[in-house]
């Protein structure tokens, strides 16, 4: 991930790539700190805290949500830029992936 990208967490994961690929992925400095737009683990995880907290979203369900807010809708497809994606929140595609992962599992809740 690039740096400011959403998602862009730096968590104990990382510890399993090689320190010269974090830095070669723009992910460390050569000194070993977070590069800008990192968030920790604690900064990543507000978010889902949030949301599954917050009496704002009490009748706001299926919400796609970025840093504690819901997001606003993204005004490109750069994936470096924030925003909920148009495909993000297709029906038609949601739709599908509930059927492939319905098959997948052998599971369906609306059976």
């Amino acid at each position: 991930m690039h740096p400011g990208t959403p998602g862009s967490i730096l968590t104990p994961l990382q510890r399993h790539v090689p320190r010269a690929e974090r830095i070669a992925q723009g992910w460390i400095g050569p000194d070993g700190q977070p590069a800008a737009g990192f968030k920790t683990s604690e900064q990543g995880a507000a978010t889902a805290v949030w949301a599954a907290t917050s009496s704002l979203l009490d009748d706001h369900g299926g919400a796609y949500c970025q840093d504690c807010d819901v997001a606003e809708p993204a005004t490109t497809d750069d994936m470096l830029v924030g925003g909920v994606k148009p495909w993000a929140v297709d029906p038609e595609e949601a739709g599908r992936l509930w059927a492939f992962s319905a098959e997948l599992t052998s599971l369906d809740a609306f059976s």
